[in-house]
């Protein structure tokens, strides 16, 4: 009997974000990104400074602080990404679950940025 493989990596990011409304694919610096109506998501780093397999993802300067204190093995910030609203993400680390409710923070952090217009998509996506 085969088993199936679930996603890991990337492709997990993928799935879990593409489930939202208006996220696409797309790339950013070379790396696989997604992105909400153009606007980056998420994407793998590609600074030097983070550690492989680790990914990016935009969300308010308040919560990433938070979340690196809370948890510090799966969250960090290197240098380079410290004036950015973004956290680095162990991908090894985080749990799918965790990983599907962070995406959801940066979808509500993209679009709360973007043009007042988008009120009509911000209210399909439920709150968690």
């Amino acid at each position: 009997m085969a088993r199936t493989s679930r996603p890991k990596g990337f492709e997990l990011v993928r799935a879990l974000a593409k489930a939202l409304p208006d996220v696409e694919e797309g790339t950013s610096w070379g790396v696989p990104s997604v992105k909400l109506r153009g606007r980056l998501l998420a994407c793998m780093a590609s600074n030097k400074e983070a550690e492989p397999n680790t990914l990016v993802v935009c969300v308010d300067v308040d919560q990433r602080d938070a979340m690196i204190a809370d948890d510090p093995g799966t969250y960090y910030l290197k240098p380079h990404y410290e004036g950015h609203p973004c956290v680095l993400v162990r991908l090894a680390k985080i749990r799918r679950e965790a990983l599907a409710d962070l995406l959801h923070a940066g979808w509500r952090y993209v679009d709360s940025r973007a043009p007042k217009r988008r009120a009509r998509a911000r209210a399909r996506i439920p709150n968690r």
